[in-house]
């Protein structure tokens, strides 16, 4: 058999020296059935966030490319050892960064995105019979700077090699069994699902379930890979993600939560035309994602804007902001950090009428207010006060599952 199988592992599955034992067997099977491996692994345990705080501590105001240096370390550190273990157990493996894997990104430090992968040098390690491990997270740009692709983008690596190498599955290992309806630490009942369609996986994803990086996600929905979420730990059967589910009872597949997020509110906007395009064109030029959107009817010739942005663009998105406003004549801008999106996922809310209605009244039932709301064809997310959030998910699960 000369199939290519890519198996990637989060950082609570290589944490400690057991768990890398435990990976390093699981990959050694799927070597011993003849497969080419890849695989693809993150930093240990909160190794990121330690190099964080470390950096923070020499200087909070580091630039990106420094960073993400440094950080291109932990996902090294995991290679390395995973490729001992494996030697242990008596089989060939490499350990490779992002760019010898021929990873090449673009110049965005802190959240490159992948313009293309060589994989001839993948390909020689795999004809010498190598089994690969590779520093997931990084590759390198035009400069041969060391890039990084965002915070939980090992997934994205996986994915990535996953189409360039034309994988016969990409298996996505974390500490769970699979995708469940919600977080199993809010509501311990949450039902794991067997399958679950590209698109409400993406937007679970972009709405804070963090089971997958959601660029992961949308690499996997446009190449068609084979992508499997299960649990390094039981070895159960996991999550398929695919093109089409069969129908559910449910229209509901999910829900999610996001409390990483804060909502930014432009008072007394002039009510004239073009001024929504002249401040979220000031927000895109620096790349600033918007999520929710609302503006207020007009009054006494002005309105007020309010939106979300991902809490790690605050700051500057306030100072892109901050003499803006009085240039296109606004009064006032107010910022609100103790709020969370709360969102159902489902392609079968489409086809059927009275899902919001049923979300909003399971909040309504628990006293909870919403502050802003945001649909689309498979989804309905709203804004609320971050200390009803848990709240928040557990009556809207109750009511849909």
């Amino acid at each position: 058999m000369d199939s290519i199988i890519i198996q990637k592992f989060g950082g609570t599955s290589v944490k400690n020296t057991e768990r890398i034992f435990n990976v390093a067997n699981i990959i050694a099977e799927s070597y011993q059935k003849g497969y080419h491996v890849l695989a693809v692994v993150s930093a240990q345990g909160d190794h990121t966030d330690e190099l964080l705080a470390k950096a923070n501590e020499i200087n909070p105001k580091a630039n990106l490319r420094s960073k993400d240096l440094l950080l291109s370390t932990g996902e090294a550190t995991s290679a390395a050892l995973v490729a001992m273990a494996l030697e242990k157990l008596g089989l060939p493996a490499i350990p490779l960064m992002g760019w010898q894997c021929g990873v090449e990104t673009d110049t965005h430090y802190g959240s490159a995105h992948i313009k293309r992968i060589n994989t001839e040098r993948v390909l020689s390690e795999f004809a010498k019979g190598n089994i690969v491990v590779m520093a997931g997270f990084q590759g390198v740009n035009i400069f041969n700077d060391i890039t990084t692709l965002g915070r939980g983008a090992s997934d994205t690596s996986a994915v990535a090699m996953a189409a360039a190498l034309k994988a016969e599955i990409c298996q996505i290992y974390t500490d769970v069994d699979g995708v469940f309806t919600t977080d199993p630490r809010i509501v311990p009942n949450a039902k794991k699902l067997d399958f679950i369609t590209y698109d409400e996986m993406l937007e679970l994803a972009t709405l804070g379930a963090n089971v997958l990086h959601n660029r992961s996600v949308e690499i996997a929905k446009k190449y068609h890979i084979n992508l499997e979420v299960l649990s390094s730990i039981t070895r159960k059967q996991g999550t398929i993600v695919q093109e089409i589910v069969s129908a559910d009872k449910s229209p509901v597949r999910g829900v999610a939560k996001d409390e990483d997020i804060a909502r930014i509110s432009i008072i007394g906007v002039p009510d004239i035309p073009g001024i929504a395009f002249k401040i979220f064109s000031k927000l895109s030029s620096k790349n600033i994602n918007v999520d929710i959107i609302l503006q207020s009817i007009g009054r006494n010739g002005t309105k007020d804007i309010s939106f979300t942005v991902v809490k790690s663009n605050l700051d500057t998105t306030l100072g892109l902001l901050k003499d803006y406003i009085t240039i296109i004549g606004a009064s006032n801008i107010v910022t609100d950090c103790n709020v969370a999106k709360v969102s159902i996922v489902g392609a079968g809310m489409e086809f059927q009428p009275g899902v919001a209605s049923k979300m909003f009244e399971a909040l309504y039932q628990n006293d909870i207010n919403i502050q802003m709301i945001s649909t689309s064809e498979i989804k309905v997310t709203v804004l609320v006060n971050k200390e009803n959030a848990n709240q928040a998910i557990r009556a809207i699960h109750a009511a849909f599952f």
